[in-house]
């Protein structure tokens, strides 16, 4: 199979790396150096004219050329507004680039440490700035990435799962009795009633660094949905700890864009969401070889006991209340 054929990196090797490189007029003067991504493929290296760069290459098939496009349009849209945000530099006249059939953008390399999810200071700074990106993603929607919905990250995931052997035998019946009740649940749970926006749609603490402040990374999942998505994956811990942080994010992020608080009702369904389209995701990229390295767990029987759980678990959490703002005195 070719990489078109598998949606695979197979023939992703040094050379046509340089290759790809060399056709935008950037010469490599150090290594390519692998960072953490396991969707695309990602290099950090240096230049012969000592500036440092990351390239990012596109897993084939996933999104089309216009899709990606339109997550380096809302970058740069981002970056115009002086949001701190790693968009994809132009080279000739574009940031889309293609060498043989593989697509990638050359990003500036930029540093920072771990941000500290329970550092109210730093979670103010983040809910600022997320009110900026919304302010800006309101303005008008993506034509061409999906928006966040039901057949995306329930109905497909669902069959993926069924057709792809991994859920051991003995757990089939009770795997797939509890992911049925709670697709159906979510399915209930789930409404139309929010106004859709361009959102970041994978802004969990991994994709924000700290330097002086928040700078938000890859916007690869980016597509149309509801606030809230890009707010939720910020809480951690009991309920109460995630409703002092959710008053701090909203308070901050209020200062530039409005927060319907009906949205708050889709923390928990969008949190099952994920929950079944995370492993679906896996699934489908088994055949890659870097995912039995990053995930071996994933094929061991006790991975799917403790998700059998976490389906229980998600169930309780969807029957329990929603977070509410707290009173302003």
């Amino acid at each position: 199979m070719t990489a078109l054929d598998d949606f695979s990196f197979a023939d992703l090797t040094p050379d046509l790396l340089l290759n790809a490189l060399e056709s935008t007029g950037i010469y490599a003067s150090s290594g390519l150096l692998p960072l953490n991504s396991y969707e695309n493929r990602v290099y950090q290296f240096s230049s012969d004219d000592g500036r440092r760069y990351v390239a990012k290459f596109y897993r084939p098939q996933r999104w089309s050329d216009a899709q990606i496009q339109e997550e380096h349009d809302f970058a740069a849209e981002l970056a115009a507004q002086e949001i701190p945000l790693a968009a994809p530099l132009v080279m000739n006249g574009q940031t889309l680039h293609h060498y043989e059939h593989h697509r990638f953008a050359l990003f500036p390399s930029v540093g920072g440490r771990q941000f500290e999810v329970d550092n109210a200071d730093q979670l103010e700074q983040v809910g600022r700035f997320l009110g900026r990106i919304h302010k800006v993603g309101q303005r008008t929607l993506f034509s061409h990435r999906p928006t966040i919905g039901l057949e995306e990250y329930l109905v497909q995931p669902r069959l993926v799962l069924e057709q792809s052997g991994f859920i051991p035998t003995h757990l089939e019946s009770a795997f797939f009795g509890d992911l049925d009740r709670l697709i159906a649940l979510l399915s209930e749970r789930w409404h139309s009633d929010w106004q859709s926006q361009r959102i970041h749609g994978d802004c969990h603490p991994g994709n924000i660094l700290w330097r002086d402040g928040p700078l938000f990374v890859d916007l690869d999942d980016a597509r149309n949905g509801p606030a809230v998505q890009d707010l939720w994956m910020l809480l951690n811990g009991s309920r109460q700890d995630q409703l002092m942080q959710l008053d701090t994010l909203l308070e901050a992020y209020g200062e530039f864009a409005d927060f319907d608080p009906r949205e708050l009702q889709l923390i928990e369904p969008l949190r099952g969401l994920r929950l079944v389209h995370y492993m679906a995701w896996l699934a489908k990229r088994w055949q890659d070889p870097a995912f039995p390295r990053a995930f071996p767990w994933f094929a061991d029987a006790k991975y799917w006991e403790g998700q059998v759980l976490a389906i229980k678990e998600q169930l309780a959490a969807l029957e329990e209340p929603p977070l509410q703002l707290m009173p302003q005195w």
